[in-house]
């Protein structure tokens, strides 16, 4: 799926708004043309057409984007390079009742797939496997030497290394000297030389497949499908051991397929439609005791996997014990997962603290960074005992706020370990592998939008020099096309609960399938309020008396928060997202303010 450039004259006339940019709208007459035969071909109302059209959906695609399938979108599994050996080596472990050792990463991706292969393990009837998610801080990324030598140890045979393991040549050698088999089940960016062992990315150089879209629980997926087909074919499954039923397995991957930020379109757009379906049923014991820790309210939805439930995982890798959120999602104990999800929910708050003073921090360290440098191409701060599990956090939101890539580093003596994020188009983990390969980092990895390095002290200036220079071609590429892209215009009275289900009909949105935006025309701004110590909220007036409130997040001391506290009764055009808020069981719609341009 293609999403069309917004191109031609200013949306309303905003060459220029108070975040600097200008507003385009998403459909040039040629998309408008599509949208019209999306609605009279499919009998789609105006809105949704004009939504779908504006994210590459024609009337041939229309049905699959509508109602996406996996019969119709999954490819055979056989056709990621050595999948088929990874399998068979499966196979043999569980037939054979040997003990397998999972080794996660410390994020939600890494969770989901080592509970993915637990679930399965348990389903087959095969030894219940040892699962291993290293500590952030004492262990690191990836497979270590140490671990390896732990878990060989405790008789494992067979290790599989889930979202981690490509680039883990040291500790995947150690595995066969320990006598163990590796498979590696990932998906980050490769080098030409792979370790020691089985490894299935489809992001290997060598790998054709097309699937490289996926994050490593999609890739275990396709992984566990094949080996039920292989399990089938050994005549393993019988009446008294069924094949597990995977579908119901999709839970899992649609959570880390959102909270690691897949594009949200083909195999994964089914993937998270499918798995938000099993979610509604509530039948993860984990996972349900987590929505009710998370207070949720209403229908799981996809923005809920990436900034409610998937914090909360994530939480134990960033300032806790590494491996509650896989635990949490294997139990069947329901007393025992309310304990761990609201250790997490605790976990995720005392991190939002900690969050919140680093970050003041390194925003005025990157606001230095700006001063001595007039073309940047990459923001790279570094602090004294910071957290080194927030980092990826403090990278995202330097990422939102200066609009460039941006990596935190948190020293502790001479070892920094930092977190990156990037624009769209600018590859950070192909910059990130290139610095590996000269030797400018002591190690690092990840992909296109998100990658990390460990590294000491006297190496930082010349990678943040390498990164500036090597990035600054695309992001400059990116900034000269970086429009605000509207959907279309709504009016307050518009914003309604049947402008909501129209929206869900065109959903789920996320990373490569945004979330639309529309503008408010002429508000009159009555007011804006603090709420909490980085929100406001504004109340807007319409020239028909219809009066609409929206939420500005984290905007205290930004640009545009400083425009609405300034702005009271000014009239501007209002840029917003427009999503189902749930506050006491009842259903609103709420406006999320994006930009703000000065209505003339």
């Amino acid at each position: 799926m293609t999403i069309p450039h917004a191109h031609g004259p200013a949306y309303l006339g905003v060459e220029r708004s108070i975040l600097g940019r200008p507003w385009r709208a998403r459909l040039d007459g040629f998309g408008e043309a599509i949208a019209l035969s999306l609605s009279q071909a499919h009998g789609v109302d105006d809105l949704t057409a004009r939504i779908i059209a504006g994210r590459g959906v024609n009337a041939a695609s229309a049905a699959q984007y509508l109602d996406p399938t996996l019969r119709a979108l999954m490819p055979d599994p056989s056709c990621l390079r050595d999948m088929d050996a990874a399998v068979t080596r499966l196979a043999d472990a569980i037939q054979e009742s040997q003990s397998v050792a999972i080794f996660g990463d410390y994020d939600v991706d890494g969770a989901c797939s080592g509970a993915l292969l637990v679930d399965y393990w348990r389903a087959a009837g095969a030894p219940e496997p040892l699962l291993h998610i290293p500590d952030r801080i004492f262990e690191g990324y990836g497979p270590n030497v140490e671990a390896i030598r732990t878990l060989a140890g405790q008789g494992a045979t067979v290790l599989v290394t889930v979202d981690c393991g490509t680039t883990s040549h040291a500790a995947l050698a150690e595995a066969r000297a320990q006598g163990m088999d590796a498979i590696v089940l990932d998906h980050h960016q490769a080098p030409i030389e792979l370790p020691e062992g089985i490894v299935v990315n489809p992001n290997r150089q060598d790998d054709l497949s097309g699937q490289g879209g996926l994050c490593a629980a999609g890739v275990v997926f396709l992984a566990l499908v094949a080996l039920t087909r292989e399990l089938r074919r050994r005549e393993w499954w019988t009446p008294a051991r069924p094949p597990p039923d995977l579908l119901a397995e999709l839970d899992l991957v649609a959570l880390a397929t959102v909270a690691d930020v897949a594009p949200l379109t083909g195999l994964n757009r089914a993937f998270v439609v499918k798995g938000l379906q099993v979610m509604q049923g509530r039948g993860r014991v984990g996972l349900s005791a987590l929505i009710q820790a998370a207070r949720l309210e209403g229908p799981v939805r996809a923005s809920h996997l990436g900034f409610a439930l998937g914090p909360r995982i994530n939480a134990g890798g960033r300032i806790g014990d590494a491996s509650l959120g896989a635990r949490l999602l294997t139990l069947s104990d329901p007393a025992e997962a309310a304990r761990l999800a609201m250790e997490l929910d605790r976990l995720n708050a005392d991190r939002r603290v900690i969050e919140t003073r680093t970050l003041e921090e390194a925003i005025a360290l990157a606001e230095v960074e700006l001063t001595t440098t007039n073309r940047p191409g990459c923001l790279v701060v570094a602090g004294e005992n910071w957290h080194p599990g927030v980092v990826g956090l403090i990278a995202s939101r330097l990422k939102e706020r200066f609009n460039l890539p941006s990596f935190a580093i948190a020293f502790n003596g001479e070892k920094g370990t930092s977190s990156g994020r990037s624009l769209g188009g600018v590859d950070i983990g192909r910059a990130v592998r290139r610095c590996v390969e000269l030797g400018l980092v002591e190690k690092g990895g990840g992909h296109a939008m998100a990658a990390g390095v460990t590294l000491n002290r006297a190496q930082l200036d010349g990678f943040r020099s390498f990164m500036n220079d090597n990035l600054i071609e695309g992001v400059e590429a990116t900034l000269a096309h970086d429009a605000l892209v509207i959907d279309g215009a709504v009016s307050g009275r518009g914003v309604n609960h049947d402008l909501l289900r129209r929206l869900e009909k065109a959903g789920p949105f996320g990373q490569g399938n945004p979330e639309p935006v529309f503008v408010l025309p002429e508000q009159r701004l009555v007011d804006a309020m603090k709420v909490g110590e980085t929100h406001l909220r504004a109340r807007l007036r319409s020239a028909d008396g219809a009066s609409t409130e929206a939420m500005a997040f984290r905007a205290v001391g930004t640009p545009l928060g400083e425009t609405l506290t300034r702005g009271r009764g000014d009239l501007f055009h209002v840029a917003v997202r427009i999503s189902p808020n749930y506050f006491r069981g009842i259903e609103r719609p709420q406006c999320v303010i994006v930009d703000l341009a000065r209505a003339t």
